[in-house]
């Protein structure tokens, strides 16, 4: 699990980034060294499971120049509700709304990044530039959960798919959506020396024991399910043991 931004994720994606990407290669480098000096280092594997914002952390800790040594190493991505594709289109309004105060009274800078009004020009937004990126490209396992309960998270977003509300929209931001969305795509579907799969999986929480309360009416409830659910835990690692052995 990692620590580096615990309690740190409010700043810009680019620090929480690094500081990830910094202790992934620490780790690394020690867990190398210790099986080296054994003579029992045969492959490394390395795997990154995300949880929501996580995912963005992930992907640009991947684009960092210090991970370049591990690229060739990396091996299943388990995305559990990332918003990939940020915020362009968002059919919540409440949630829209909680992201505007956030913007307008502590200038949270990563919300800014998600929302895409960190730059007037789209085209230089952190998000589409990281979508140019070649972070997905080197994984061997790519499965992205995303929830339709989920409100927190635009569904398409978590998925890397197309929304309908891009597909009509002939606007600058219609066409800088599509351009992300394929240069997400055209890595996942990159030539690669091994088999990749590519997996997009929705999972449905039973969350009518919670009752109607501002969590289930904002879309809340489903997105922290992901983390709290003990049924949704062995889902996990009964459906993807080997994809992380």
């Amino acid at each position: 699990m990692s620590e580096a931004n615990e309690d740190k994720t409010s700043g810009d994606f680019r620090e929480m980034g690094l500081r990830l990407a910094q202790e992934v290669t620490s780790f690394v480098k020690k867990k190398m060294d210790k099986v080296s000096r054994s003579g029992s280092l045969r492959s490394i594997k390395l795997s990154f499971v995300g949880h929501s914002i996580g995912n963005v952390i992930i992907r640009t800790a991947l684009a960092e120049d210090i991970m370049e040594p591990y690229l060739r190493h990396l091996y299943t991505y388990l995305s559990v509700s990332g918003p990939h594709l940020g915020y362009l289109y968002n059919s919540n309004s409440l949630f829209n709304s909680g992201l505007w105060l956030l913007k307008k009274f502590k200038g949270t800078q990563c919300i800014h990044q998600l929302t895409h009004t960190d730059d007037p020009d789209l085209q230089n937004t952190f998000l589409y530039k990281l979508c140019k990126q070649k972070t997905l490209e080197n994984f061997k396992n790519i499965i992205l959960l995303s929830s339709p309960q989920d409100g927190y998270v635009p569904y398409h977003s978590a998925r890397i798919e197309m929304c309908h509300a891009a597909a009509g929209d002939n606007s600058k931001k219609g066409k800088v959506f599509l351009e992300m969305l394929n240069y997400c795509l055209d890595q996942i579907r990159a030539p690669s020396c091994e088999h990749r799969l590519f997996m997009r999986c929705d999972v449905n929480f039973d969350i009518s024991t919670q009752g109607r309360n501002l969590n289930t009416f904002i879309g809340r409830a489903a997105h922290i399910e992901f983390l709290e659910s003990d049924v949704f835990a062995r889902f996990i690692m009964w459906s993807f043991s080997d994809l992380f052995r």
